[in-house]
């Protein structure tokens, strides 16, 4: 496979998002079930018995940052009669029981019971359990506590055992582009299933069997496909079969990545086309793990600049593990001038005029309260870096506004994150383009 362009950073970004954190994870499942060994089964001390890890982390796609921990843990038989039987909600009852023993075992720690799952909210991550019941076909039978009760099935671990089959015939690249689209994904800030990724990248390396011989020099070449593969996805389907189980993986995110996956291809595209440093744009696409080489001219004229550079990164504050949308928009305003918003200037094309004021604010987000709210804002240009006014800090304000005016020229940007349970589940991004007048 030839290389489409020289990029040098795919080494080193694979290894920097890399779950980092896999055993302290897996130690936290093993105190859990540790503990529900004990009460179901009177085994003592067994921390591995009938523990299931399974979602991202079980499929070996899930990278730094990632906040939730899914594990499934198989009951007796016995526990599945006896909730079987309950007249109303034995589903409910059982939830709750699970949960009465995890809280014995956490008496500090936030527990909760509802719908499918215990959840268990530890400081960098959250666990997600399953009391299931596992069957003759491996699946597990579990309780959904909705509409009265019922009992669904789940089916992981066919997933995790294809997803390893197509790691071993891919010359050990599928798991890396999982974990690439992801970062991708929490770089550009949508949101686009775990599962979800990991069946459409199966279904792209399923489909060229030329990946079996590729190496890293080829992963432009790769992510290029990919992002035209994801591109030509339809918006408005409502599922697809999941990866080795064939269970169905909904479209919870409209179809966002298909936008996005094209407007990624045009900018790759475009770099190349133009002779620009194609590392820098897959920066931007892919994250800061992603690393570019710094030119020595420009170091040197970094160090001689007057302005302070006080930038800061979500990434470096908080795990970013996007799981919602987020959408921004803004009031610009000016006495003697009627109101427009931010988004129309943009369709436009054009550009703002100083002395406006402006407003950003939260458009919409299926994010369930309660979470902070951080704000950035960012100058850019020459300008800002004569003022020494680039700003670029994270600042908490838990408000769904901020308020900004327009001072120098230069194509200025704001962010926003909602912060959930110490991770970032949720970012947006609106220019700010300034003219001269």
């Amino acid at each position: 496979m030839a290389v489409a362009a020289k990029v040098g950073g795919f080494d080193t970004f694979c290894d920097n998002i890399e779950l980092d954190n896999y055993k302290e994870m897996k130690t936290s499942a093993g105190e859990i079930a540790k503990k529900l060994n004990k009460v179901y089964y009177s085994l003592d001390a067994d921390s591995s018995s009938h523990l299931y890890i399974v979602g991202s982390v079980g499929r070996k796609t899930a990278i730094k940052g990632s906040s939730d921990l899914d594990i499934i843990f198989d009951l007796p038989t016995s526990t599945y009669k006896k909730f079987d039987a309950y007249q109303s909600n034995g589903q409910s009852s059982l939830l709750q029981e699970v949960k009465g023993y995890l809280q014995e075992r956490y008496p500090r720690t936030t527990i909760s019971g509802d719908g499918q799952v215990v959840v268990i909210e530890f400081n960098k991550y959250t666990v997600e359990l399953v009391p299931g019941f596992k069957q003759s076909d491996d699946r597990f039978k579990y309780p959904d506590t909705h509409d009265g009760g019922s009992w669904k099935y789940t089916d992981p671990l066919p997933e995790q055992e294809e997803c390893q089959n197509c790691e071993n015939e891919s010359n050990n690249n599928y798991f890396n582009f999982c974990h690439i689209i992801r970062s991708w994904k929490n770089t550009q800030g949508f949101k686009f299933g775990g599962l979800l990724i990991d069946t459409l990248v199966y279904d792209h390396f399923n489909n060229n069997e030329c990946y079996e011989d590729s190496t890293r020099d080829d992963y432009l070449d790769i992510l290029k496909n990919l992002f035209a593969y994801l591109g030509e996805q339809d918006k408005e389907r409502v599922f697809w079969y999941a990866v080795g189980s064939n269970q169905q993986v909904q479209n919870s995110g409209n179809g966002i990545f298909v936008t996005k996956a094209n407007a990624a291809l045009k900018k790759i595209n475009d770099a190349e086309d133009n002779d620009d440093d194609v590392d820098e744009v897959l920066q931007e696409l892919l994250g800061t793990e992603y690393p570019v080489e710094q030119k020595i001219v420009e170091k040197a004229a970094y160090e001689m600049s007057a302005f302070s550079d006080t930038e800061q990164f979500i990434q470096d504050l908080f795990p970013v593990d996007i799981r919602y949308n987020l959408s921004l928009d803004c009031h610009v305003r000016q006495n003697g001038f009627r109101d427009r918003l931010l988004s129309t200037i943009l369709n436009e094309r054009s550009w703002l005029r100083r002395n406006k004021q402006l407003e950003f604010f939260i458009k919409e987000t299926d994010c369930p309260k309660p979470y902070s709210i951080y704000w950035k804002i960012r100058n850019v240009g020459p300008e800002a870096e004569k003022r020494n006014c680039v700003r670029g800090q994270i600042k908490l304000t838990n408000s769904s506004t901020q308020r900004e005016h327009t001072d120098f020229q230069g194509e200025h940007y704001a962010e926003c994150y909602l912060v959930k349970n110490n991770v970032c589940v949720a970012k947006a991004h609106i220019n700010v383009p300034i003219g001269t007048l």
